[in-house]
């Protein structure tokens, strides 16, 4: 992985963080421009995500012989465990910390749906999403998991073309006769694509390094981004997105030994997961307390830090690890005796 990707997949979860921090603590009440933009723009940080995604799964598989289910196998062993075990503590402190979360509740029937990555309306009544909110977008991950897959049957030149073909199949004609829900229509799915074309242009050495024009192109994505508003998705915060990686990348040099950027990125999936539990926390403490909401939510950020780190090593690693030596293991003991009769 680039370490300005990775440096770039840190600040999207920052932005993120702090525009849950502004609807957690201010319920979206603007407090200065400062304030203001993360409310109007955080989101965006999952649209960077997205493309980042397309880039990385492209870039990984490229050149390798990777059957489509274990290539699935490999992305539920990197998403699930920190997934589900952050949902189950979302779980546990709606159930027996209420005031925590007072707008959330827990249904089981759709604890086990959201464990499941299939989209449902919330019992909450705001929404489909899972018991760990955030998790929508990992629904989107899963769908994209799933059509790359059956791209990985086709040669690489072509794979841009399968993935758009199959995700339009299932995001506009399957929703449109009711075969599947109507939460994969939104434009956003699209963004994977993004990331696959950026991932091929790299390939061909079409990204090349700089700093002026990198740096004018990331500060024209970012006055897209504040000027125009998320709809279309795709086009006005979804192509900034792509323009803001492909700048990152063209940045490289400048960060290719940068250890704490790398670390930072390799963190950002687990801040993503744990941030709304911690800040929920915080904001429920600064309230009940008088605490300064700026104060804790500097305390929320050393722990978010912390317990990130933590997760993405014991958690994150640690099962990813596990599991897919687990399954490399039982591959190579199925082929070995193969391997040997062919020997002789």
């Amino acid at each position: 992985m680039l370490i300005s990707v990775q440096a770039l997949r840190a600040l999207a979860a920052w932005a993120v963080v702090g525009h849950h921090f502004m609807q957690i603590f201010f319920d979206f009440q603007a407090r200065g421009p400062v304030g203001q933009f993360f409310i109007d723009k955080g989101a965006v940080g999952v649209d960077v995500f997205f493309v980042i995604s397309g880039l990385v799964i492209f870039l990984s598989t490229e050149g390798k012989s990777l059957p489509p289910g274990r290539f699935l196998l490999y992305r539920l062993f990197r998403i699930v465990p920190a997934y589900w075990l952050y949902t189950v503590l979302m779980a546990l402190v709606v159930v027996f910390a209420q005031p925590v979360l007072p707008d959330q509740t827990v249904d089981w029937s759709h604890f086990l749906l959201s464990l499941l990555f299939i989209p449902i309306e919330n019992p909450g009544g705001y929404g489909i999403y899972p018991t760990l909110n955030v998790g929508w977008t990992l629904n989107f991950e899963m769908l994209f998991y799933v059509v790359f897959a059956w791209a990985l049957l086709f040669r690489l030149q072509v794979r841009l073309v399968i993935v758009a073909a199959l995700l339009f199949a299932v995001c506009q004609a399957w929703t449109g006769y009711g075969w599947i829900s109507e939460f994969y229509r939104s434009d956003i799915v699209y963004e994977f694509l993004l990331g696959i074309a950026i991932g091929m242009i790299y390939r061909r050495g079409w990204i090349k390094p700089g700093l002026w024009l990198p740096l004018l192109s990331i500060g024209g994505a970012l006055l897209a981004i504040y000027h125009l508003a998320p709809q279309p998705r795709l086009l006005t915060w979804g192509l900034p997105s792509a323009v803001l990686v492909m700048a990152s990348m063209s940045l490289e040099r400048y960060f290719e030994h940068n250890r704490v950027l790398k670390l930072l990125g390799d963190c950002s999936y687990s801040v993503y997961l744990m941030h709304v539990l911690v800040l929920s926390a915080g904001g429920f403490v600064a309230q009940r307390y008088g605490v300064n909401p700026y104060v804790m939510f500097a305390v929320c950020v050393l722990a978010i830090g912390v317990g990130s780190w933590a997760s993405y090593e014991w958690v994150e690693k640690r099962s990813y690890r596990w599991l897919k030596a687990r399954v490399d293991d039982s591959t190579a003991t199925e082929t070995a005796p193969t391997l040997s009769r062919q020997k002789y």
